[in-house]
């Protein structure tokens, strides 16, 4: 962990001049943020070998009143929406929340500022610590960063 998945309507898939994203760009941005965190004591905050940032459209959505308000402000009626969950191990200081929580928010918004400029659309960032019943972990991934 940390696993940050994001679900968005799919809208924002088409290309940039037509109102879309470029999703695997915002995907990397994160997770360099993610990696980019320390702690009070300077330590990296999150094993680079467990940063995943994953994003998939929604096959299926239905946002607000379906567009009615959108039309009636002048819009198309086309909303958008994106959602990121961030799910973190327990055991990280409140602060360290917080600074994850505003390093990630300013890399969203700086990368849908010009969507937030042109069209409707809801972007929804929450972080959740792990309360785990059960945690079972299989990785090749983590001692290729562990290496002395």
């Amino acid at each position: 962990m940390p696993h940050l998945t994001i679900l968005y309507t799919p809208d924002l898939d088409r290309p940039v001049a037509n109102g879309g994203t470029e999703m695997r760009a915002l995907c990397t941005a994160l997770a360099n943020t993610m990696r980019e965190q320390r702690d009070e004591a300077g330590q990296p905050v999150f094993p680079t070998g467990g940063v995943r940032v994953l994003a998939y459209p929604a096959t299926h959505c239905s946002i607000a009143d379906g567009g009615a308000a959108g039309r009636a402000a002048g819009g198309t009626g086309e909303y958008a929406f994106v959602y990121l969950n961030l799910r973190i191990a327990r055991g990280r200081s409140p602060a360290v929340h917080q600074a994850v929580g505003r390093a990630l928010d300013a890399v969203i918004h700086e990368h849908f500022a010009p969507l937030l400029a042109t069209r409707h659309i809801g972007i929804t960032l929450q972080i959740d610590e792990g309360n785990e019943v059960y945690n079972s972990r299989n990785s090749s991934l983590h001692p290729l960063f562990t290496q002395g």
